[in-house]
């Protein structure tokens, strides 16, 4: 049933630029000022974190939007706290809006005594008062069983396929969609499909953790423009050596989609120094001057498709719709002008 009030939306401090661009998109949609909660999201000396929410929210459907990106921890307890402070004020129903999710690498046990902390962080969010999620491109797909919620699961390739196909039209043919590890080849593949191109494979092993000891590229990508494809792209390692590789196998240009940016540590240096021709990646976590700066990145945003998918989920219509090119074309219409 749709819902009668509309919807509101809250932001944390983790990505206050995305809310606000999320913000203005729904205004857009909705032909009327859509603006974010007022709120007090402040820390006390000694960094306890504190909530006011300036106006009243009873019987609202509130948005909650906050990634859990680094500070993990702070960014995670203030989510929390914001929940926890409209449950508390009668809100009707709480979908907590995490473009990135924290956590998500720590997805099963990898060996002997050892957490499986995504799953805590779910059981985290639905005690807290959630009763919906709304995310991008997790890192397995299991976590959404983790919760006892409903979860969306929102999908970058659509957007990143849009992007290809301006930023290379004409020369499509030349295109080769990489997974930079076997793990990562459901999503290429389904990126590869999206853009009718071929699929090639960099197999790496790995002799302790954190090092790359060898990469053997499956597949033959002599002259071929090659597009990289993951997920998180964090210290860079890997994606540039994998661009490297490719590169000695023939490689005509490297170029990397990756929908979450952590880059953390040397990354921004690592990619600006590499073989790598451009770094694509989503708004879903807020980047600093650096990246900014960096010439060979560039940043696709996702609020046209988040402002999209919580008109859905308050219209109670489908948010599988969105998975298609075809939806999004329309609402991405001023970024990739069609024809």
């Amino acid at each position: 049933m749709p819902a009668i009030t509309e919807p509101k939306l809250i932001s944390g401090n983790a990505n206050l630029s995305l809310a606000k661009s999320i913000a203005r998109r729904m205004s857009m949609h909705r032909g009327m000022s859509i603006n974010l909660v007022e709120a007090r999201i402040e820390r006390f000396n000694d960094q306890e974190i504190f909530v006011e929410v300036y106006e009243n929210v009873r019987g609202e459907d509130m948005y909650v939007i906050q990634p859990t990106s680094n500070p993990a921890n702070d960014n995670l307890m203030e989510l929390l706290i914001m929940v926890d402070a409209l449950r508390r004020s009668s809100a009707a129903r709480i979908t907590a809006v995490i473009p990135y999710f924290g956590y998500a690498r720590q997805d099963r046990r990898a060996k002997a005594r050892t957490p499986i902390s995504a799953k805590l962080v779910a059981n985290l969010i639905t005690q807290a008062g959630v009763d919906r999620v709304l995310t991008l491109d997790l890192h397995a797909a299991q976590i959404q069983g983790f919760f006892d919620i409903p979860v969306d699961n929102l999908y970058a390739s659509p957007v990143f396929a849009l992007d290809i196909e301006h930023h290379f039209k004409g020369r499509l043919d030349e295109v080769m969609v990489v997974s930079p590890d076997v793990g990562g080849v459901a999503r290429a593949r389904e990126l590869a499909k999206r853009i009718n191109a071929p699929l090639s494979i960099v197999d790496k092993r790995r002799e302790k953790a954190g090092e790359v000891a060898e990469m053997t590229v499956i597949g033959n990508v002599e002259g071929k423009v090659c597009i990289i494809v993951d997920d998180i792209c964090d210290t860079a390692g890997t994606l540039c050596k994998a661009a490297e590789v490719l590169m000695e196998q023939g490689a005509k240009e490297v170029h990397s989609y990756i929908t979450h940016g952590v880059l953390s540590g040397p990354a921004v240096e690592r990619v600006s120094k590499s073989v790598m021709k451009s770094l694509v990646i989503t708004d879903s976590i807020e980047q600093g001057d650096k990246v900014q700066a960096a010439k060979n990145i560039r940043i696709v945003p996702t609020a046209p498709m988040f402002a999209q998918a919580i008109l859905n989920i308050w219209g109670g219509m489908s948010v599988s719709s969105l998975f298609e090119t075809e939806t999004l074309t329309p609402i991405y219409e001023g970024l990739y002008p069609r024809g």
